[in-house]
């Protein structure tokens, strides 16, 4: 059988997007054809697990899980228990932040070698939304391995629907800096987007200063902050940025359970950055790495000021010439 009761519907049956399914009509099992270049490979399913309510767990996920080769996780005791509560053997391997880059050759090698079906999956919510995975997911496309989504619990997604906001339009930045310069630069930077609705991850011990600095740095943002999502003490908070920070501050277990925030700009106006002088966009890279950034960094605070990414290149490309000339002066004297 395949991940869902009768195979895949969609496709007809069983067949391709079935973890251990038969070809159907026309299909070829496990076959992904590039020009030239035949890969008998399984496939890699990315797949959701629960961010605080176990019944979250889909069926469709839970067969997935029973039914691939092996599973990659982030963090394989939490995975592990996760398994345990739904009756699941199957063996885990870890894919975490910290090894994921070095892991994802090997994993993929192994599924082309053995012909294997994975699940990959991180110890709460979506893989590779602000979480690990993206190493493994592209190692395995660029090898020919299919990628599927198993739909499922993200924080992002039922932060935005409870939040109330006009969400037409919005852009997810996962954490956001730590330090308060940087934390208000890249706040202004989000304004100027001209994309109205942000969403942010925070920590509960780092909540109350991040909407410190929205308050002080976007006049007239509106929060809804939700913490604890799907768990039994949920809870959504919503107003201005003044006004979310009063109830966090009130609130003396503001400090438990993660934190999504959404943040709705309809209504702020920032000024747009100007530069201290006329000064040449090479000359304002020179100043960048006078602070001490490097040429990325300098590129990235230049374009956070609203230069265009093309004109910052040729700007980098330029000043790194220069550089590599002057060095090469210095040797021959």
């Amino acid at each position: 059988a395949g991940p869902t009761p009768g195979g895949c519907p969609a496709l007809g049956g069983a067949g391709r997007g079935c973890p251990s399914g038969q070809a159907g009509a026309g299909d070829s099992a496990h076959t992904t054809v590039k020009p030239e270049v035949i890969y008998m490979a399984g496939t890699l399913y990315l797949v959701p697990t629960p961010i605080g309510n176990l019944g979250d767990l889909t069926p469709r996920a839970a067969e997935t899980f029973a039914q691939v080769d092996f599973i990659a996780a982030e963090d394989t005791r939490v995975t592990r228990a996760l398994l345990n509560h739904f009756e699941i053997d199957t063996p885990c391997v870890s894919n975490h932040q910290h090894n994921e880059e070095n892991r994802a050759a090997p994993i993929v090698a192994r599924m082309l070698e053995e012909d294997l079906d994975v699940a990959l999956v991180t110890d709460a919510g979506t893989p590779c939304i602000s979480d690990p995975g993206s190493f493994l997911a592209k190692e395995a496309a660029a090898a020919g391995i299919e990628v599927l989504a198993v739909p499922g619990p993200t924080a992002m997604a039922s932060a935005l629907s409870v939040s109330g906001f006009d969400m037409r339009e919005f852009a997810f930045y996962g954490f956001l800096p730590r330090q308060k310069r940087e934390l208000s630069e890249k706040l202004l930077a989000i304004a100027r987007t001209g994309v109205p609705i942000a969403v942010a991850h925070e920590s509960p011990h780092r909540v109350i200063d991040l909407v410190s600095v929205i308050a002080e740095t976007l006049p007239g943002c509106r929060v809804s902050a939700s913490c604890d999502l799907t768990k039994l003490h949920e809870k959504t908070i919503r107003g201005t940025a003044e006004e979310v920070l009063a109830m966090l501050r009130a609130n003396e277990k503001a400090e438990k359970g993660e934190y999504c925030l959404v943040l709705d700009l309809h209504d702020v106006h920032v000024a747009e950055k100007k530069t201290a002088s006329d000064a040449s966009l090479e000359a304002r890279i020179f100043e960048q790495l006078m602070a001490g950034r490097d040429m990325r960094e300098a590129g990235d605070a230049l374009m956070e000021q609203g230069e265009k990414r093309n004109d910052v290149y040729r700007a980098r490309t330029a000043v790194q010439k220069f550089l590599e000339e002057l060095l090469e002066e210095d040797d021959d004297e």
